[in-house]
């Protein structure tokens, strides 16, 4: 048995209790820009989610991340840049590909988010100035990137793979726009990369009905929630 002295020392010695936790979300808020909302490539709808875009921005993510398209005059997914009709398809090869085994289909879009113009700029009531990161994607005149991870080849990767690796994230959620395009590629690719993956349905609009995407994003593993059921985990 020990005696009483040695009680007393043990009983003297602090317990150090450390606080650990798993769980550190981090927020990507894709392309809530002018041409997405308002302009030349405009979701349906798209201005209504804002407030509920800017509440989530409002909640203690440990990272609170944009994206934006800013792409070239002579964008690849630009119909002009090949004389083609708009919303028509074209097969495209990466330029690095000189077999021209890494297709892919081109939607040619109107051009959009030119960089450095108010097309690319966020849109107005976007509290954009609370954003710790904003990620450029398809900055190169060849090559298109949907998702906010990586070029629609998986080759090039943007900057939110380092940001999200650097905070230490272990759940990423997602708004934006649009549903059926970046905002579906970009849940996909998270997943991929081995992150706990969430879509706010209540702060994305889609050119397209929503429900299919849902389905579509569910079959890969991506998690839905609503800015109610964040919000109450966050507070």
């Amino acid at each position: 048995m020990m005696s009483p002295d040695q009680n007393n020392n043990d009983d003297s010695v602090p317990v150090v209790v450390v606080e650990s936790t798993d769980y550190v979300p981090a927020l990507v808020v894709v392309d809530m820009q002018n041409d997405f909302v308002s302009g030349s490539l405009a979701v349906p709808e798209a201005e209504t989610i804002i407030p509920n875009v800017n509440a989530l921005i409002d909640l203690p993510f440990k990272a609170k991340i944009a994206t934006k398209d800013f792409h070239p005059t002579n964008h690849v997914s630009f119909a002009k840049t090949h004389g083609r009709p708009e919303y028509s398809t074209l097969r495209v090869y990466h330029p690095q590909d000189e077999q021209k085994i890494l297709e892919a289909n081109q939607t040619l879009w109107p051009i959009h988010c030119v960089a450095n113009t108010g097309g690319a700029d966020f849109a107005p009531g976007v509290q954009s100035h609370k954003f710790d990161a904003i990620i450029h994607k398809g900055t190169h005149p060849s090559i298109d990137s949907y998702s906010a991870f990586c070029d629609v080849w998986g080759k090039g990767e943007t900057e939110l793979p380092k940001v999200l690796r650097e905070i230490g994230a272990s759940d990423v959620y997602i708004c934006g726009l649009a549903g059926d395009y970046c905002v579906k590629y970009t849940a996909s690719d998270s997943v991929d990369y081995g992150y706990n993956t969430w879509v706010v349905r209540d702060a994305v609009k889609s050119i397209a009905s929503n429900n299919m995407v849902w389905d579509e994003m569910e079959s890969k593993g991506v998690k839905f929630t609503t800015l109610e059921k964040i919000t109450a985990k966050l507070s």
